[in-house]
């Protein structure tokens, strides 16, 4: 792993796509954008998914992209429909709750990551590029050149089309969790502490697929 340096690194309040157009200058590498889904919930999986878009401009279709926190459902899953179609190549990876108990959740979100960029770098036939992970901590292990960048996912095209993918992924999987599990709310709040969650807990118990090493307390009356 090696983390390059970052001398003239854009702005951060640079427009969105400024980072991708700097590392692309002078080099033929691929650049992956990787990012993740549900660090904080009480139960479920964290999502991580890694993306490489072609080299320039996204396409019309993804005029959109941004940190998917900033965008709706609705347009969440239609970018998400547009990157599977137009991406050179798309990875995701699933750090599952007995995992996040086992190892904790950074080491768990960091193993997930593993996993998407993995698939995402075996459809590029194992081909090893530029990582820009969102954050201000690198990826430990991996063998290529790599960034990592805060609020990555509002300044990178990559970074942003991984957080879409990831979110959506993860949403798509506690809304199958709800139908599993239909008193606990799932397709609402994802599986973060929201009141109603909070109070399903105290009513019924934990489910399989909750985080048992994760503390949380009852709601005030």
């Amino acid at each position: 792993m090696s983390q390059l340096p970052l001398f003239d690194e854009p702005a951060r309040d640079a427009p969105i796509g400024a980072i991708d157009r700097w590392l692309q200058k002078g080099t033929s590498a691929y650049l992956m954008g990787v990012d993740e889904a549900g660090r904080g919930p009480l139960a479920g999986p964290v999502v991580s998914a890694a993306v490489v878009l072609a080299p320039g401009q996204p396409p019309s279709q993804l005029s959109q992209l941004n940190d998917s926190k900033a965008l709706t459902e609705a347009t969440r899953a239609r970018l998400a429909r547009v990157i599977a179609r137009e991406a050179l190549a798309v990875g995701v990876g699933i750090g599952p709750p007995s995992e996040i108990d086992t190892i904790n959740i950074l080491e768990s979100t960091r193993q997930s990551m593993h996993r998407a960029v993995n698939m995402a770098s075996d459809r590029l036939n194992g081909a090893v590029g530029i990582l820009m992970v969102d954050g201000h901590l690198p990826l430990p292990g991996y063998v290529g050149h790599q960034y990592a960048f805060v609020k990555g996912d509002a300044r990178s095209w990559a970074i942003a089309a991984a957080s879409i993918v990831a979110k959506v992924v993860r949403d798509s999987l506690m809304c199958v969790y709800d139908q599993k599990y239909p008193d606990y709310g799932f397709a609402k709040h994802k599986g973060y502490g929201t009141r109603a969650h909070r109070l399903a807990l105290m009513a019924l118990g934990a489910t399989p697929i909750h985080r048992q090493s994760f503390k949380w307390k009852p709601p005030h009356e």
